[in-house]
This record gives structure tokens, C-alpha cells and sequence, in this order.
């Protein structure tokens, strides 16, 4: 479709989406970002959290967290690039709960508990917005 984005969700090791999309919204370590069509070129980093596609000509809205990454916008082109990539429907909100809570529990001894206690809340959240 001509007016629409053309959007790519990438994980580490799959394509998780790929199609026409009237807008993205995605949050970045400078603030949420709501891109349309036309949109200036950009490229920025993500942070841990929910990213929401609407699917072009369709009431359809792609739910999927992310833990980090890139996103970028050129020509009308739209590429989420993440380590993980999980969608809404996809996501097991007792494992997430699980996940949270452990992270929670290593914050002292883990580097990187904080990036995976936002991860888990993203997951949740992604699974909440699709039930």
C-alpha cells in the first residue's frame, strides 16, 4: 500500500513481523515516538518496553515487548531491531511474573537486573494489552 510504513520487528534470531503499518509507537531512552508516515529519518535507541504497530487498512494493532534495541526511520520504512522480541499474544503472564520477581531478587548481585525487571514489566504489559 502506498501510503503506509513498511515495518520489520526483528529478534536476534527471527523476522517476528514484517507488513504494512498506518503508525508505530515505540519508546525510546529519549521518550515515547509515534511514527506516520512521511516521518523524518531517525535512529535511536529502545528502551525496555512496549512496542504497538497498527496494521494498515485493518483495526489490528501488533503488541510486542522489547528488551532494548534499535529503531529506525527512513523512507517510509520502519525497523525495530531487538536482542528479544516477544508479542503480546505470545507471552505467558505467570512466567513473566516469575521472571520479574527473580530479577528482583538478584538487583544486588546482578548486573543487569534492572534491564531484565523492565523487560519482565514490558512483557507484562504487551500481555495485558492484547487480552
Amino acid at each position: 500500500m502506498a501510503d503506509a510504513l513498511h515495518v520489520e520487528l526483528v529478534s536476534a534470531d527471527r523476522t517476528v513481523w514484517s507488513g504494512e503499518a498506518a503508525m508505530v509507537i515505540a519508546r525510546t531512552v529519549e521518550g515515547d515516538l509515534g511514527v506516520l508516515r512521511g516521518h523524518t529519518p531517525v535512529l535511536s535507541l529502545l528502551s525496555e518496553a512496549v512496542v504497538e504497530i497498527q496494521v494498515a487498512d485493518t483495526s489490528d494493532v501488533i503488541i510486542a515487548a522489547v528488551d532494548g534495541g534499535f529503531l529506525s526511520v527512513a523512507a517510509d520504512r520502519v525497523s525495530v531491531l531487538s536482542e528479544h522480541v516477544d508479542l503480546g499474544e505470545e507471552i505467558h503472564v505467570d512466567k513473566a511474573e516469575a521472571d520479574l520477581e527473580h530479577a528482583r531478587a538478584q538487583i544486588s548481585v546482578m548486573d543487569d537486573a534492572e534491564k531484565r525487571i523492565r523487560y519482565a514489566e514490558a512483557r507484562i504489559r504487551a500481555a495485558e494489552k492484547v487480552r
